[in-house]
């Protein structure tokens, strides 16, 4: 099979992946129309929000169910630190489950919501869990479906803000691509600590970091994909761990289950899942921007390259090494602004998983935007039924 070039919609349209093709590219400019509509919801979520980020008494969790779960892993650590409020992620499956653990009565709780459709059960339960059983509740659901359930829901309540991301980001594809990084990079938009103006700002540097990825990475992601790797490991640390969840999760969904993929940290995986590893194992690990998470990540590195074991092995990001030479890199400016904490860079580095589970999928001869035409798997969970206690 012929290398396919991401742009080449026709070529895509034929191997049933245009869609997928075309909401992975137009990422870059989604987030520069994110950045112009946050500027213009700016006042509107300021007074929802209030002080409460001040208050140690406030709880926030961030939730979602699969990737939009991975959504609330990447923010939330980053978001806790910068206030004083208890900022937290947890899965809608497993608060439904567990609620008991995470929700108290007596605190002021404001629960984030990302849903691609805001249709599925788990998010919709959600909601009403908590408002149940939360004396006072507030709930900021970012949703990239108007229609959906959640902004449906929402609407006229007091207690509810929502916030849309831009209409195309609505994926039609099976995969979460562009829905992911724009909720991701509202959140951090509308939570960060910074100024208003450095936020937008961030939004647009990281649109410009993320066309040159696009450009740069494809041919060497598409040759790359061809190699027949049956097993891929991701391994980030810190905000990055939920990075590489979500890069494992698009090569499980999109070759559906026939490429087996696993996630975890760089100090972790000698912790036993090294032991995974053979000759037809590609192993990515994302880079860090932080010097002493980098050092540890280095030093995998050169075990596993010393070891030889691994079929492959690949660095993504900043000090990163993606293809066989630096002319495939992505290289990032001088990153002396806290703006770019692993966080707000994990989208674009997502970009090259995003890219290789697409070129993954084709090159084994499947349907990128339904790898499930049996229905085994879908687009919009199905299936679920709420319990109550």
């Amino acid at each position: 099979m012929d290398v396919i070039p991401l742009p080449d919609l026709s070529a895509w349209q034929r191997l049933g992946g245009a869609d997928t093709a075309a909401e992975i590219a137009q990422q870059p400019g989604l987030w520069d129309g994110l950045a112009q509509d946050l500027a213009q919801a700016r006042e509107r979520v300021q007074a929802f929000l209030g002080d409460c980020l001040n208050d140690p008494r406030q709880r926030v969790l961030f939730t979602g169910a699969g990737s939009s779960g991975f959504i609330a892993d990447l923010v939330a650590d980053h978001i806790n630190a910068q206030w004083p409020a208890e900022v937290r992620a947890v899965h809608t499956t497993s608060l439904l489950t567990h609620p008991a653990l995470y929700l108290q009565h007596d605190r002021p709780t404001l629960l984030v919501s990302f849903g691609r459709s805001g249709s599925s059960p788990e998010s919709v339960a959600a909601v009403e869990v908590v408002r149940a059983q939360v004396g006072n509740a507030r709930f900021l659901d970012i949703t990239c479906n108007p229609e959906g359930e959640l902004a449906r829901r929402g609407a006229g309540r007091e207690d509810t803000c929502t916030l849309l991301m831009p209409a195309p980001s609505c994926d039609r594809a099976f995969a979460m691509t562009s829905s992911l990084s724009c909720m991701l990079l509202a959140a951090l938009s509308v939570f960060d600590a910074a100024p208003w103006p450095r936020r937008i700002e961030r939004l647009q540097q990281l649109a410009a970091l993320a066309r040159e990825g696009l450009t740069q990475w494809d041919a060497p992601v598409a040759a790359l994909a061809r190699r027949p790797f049956d097993r891929v490991i991701y391994l980030g640390s810190g905000p990055l761990e939920a990075l590489a969840r979500e890069a494992a999760l698009k090569v499980l969904e999109l070759t559906a289950g026939r490429v087996l993929a696993l996630a975890n940290t760089p100090l972790g995986f000698r912790h036993g899942p090294k032991s995974t590893l053979d000759g037809n194992t590609l192993v990515v690990v994302l880079r860090s921007n932080q010097t002493l998470a980098r050092r540890y990540e280095q030093d995998l590195l050169d075990e596993l390259r010393r070891d030889g074991v691994a079929g492959q092995v690949l660095a993504i990001g900043p000090h990163a090494d993606i293809g066989s030479n630096d002319d495939h890199s992505l290289r990032v400016p001088p990153l002396d602004d806290v703006a770019f904490v692993d966080s707000w860079l994990a989208p674009v580095w997502l970009i090259f998983a995003q890219i290789y589970a697409l070129q993954r999928s084709a090159a084994l001869g499947l349907t990128p935007d339904n790898p499930f035409p049996d229905g085994t798997v879908n687009r919009v969970v199905k299936g679920v039924t709420i319990h109550h206690g």
